[in-house]
């Protein structure tokens, strides 16, 4: 029964190497939204706009406080 459940699925197996591709890929992407280093280095970006003058007190509060909401998911 191994033999033909292989044969029959066997048209099956790029999609399953497809998606066994992108829950890696979603993963890595999930872990590197929460890492502490990119919230960091984002933290410093808005803050260099915010000193710029490119956004505003109310949008650097708003992106700061999505940070936060990150960090504590």
């Amino acid at each position: 029964m191994g033999l033909i459940s292989t044969i029959l699925t066997l048209p099956f197996a790029p999609i399953r190497g497809l998606i066994a591709i992108a829950e890696i890929v979603r993963d890595e992407v999930e872990r590197e939204y929460h890492s502490p280093a990119a919230i960091q280095r984002q933290a410093e970006e808005i803050e260099r706009a915010r000193a710029a003058g490119e956004i505003s007190a109310e949008e650097e509060a708003r992106l700061v406080q999505e940070m936060v909401n990150r960090l504590i998911e």
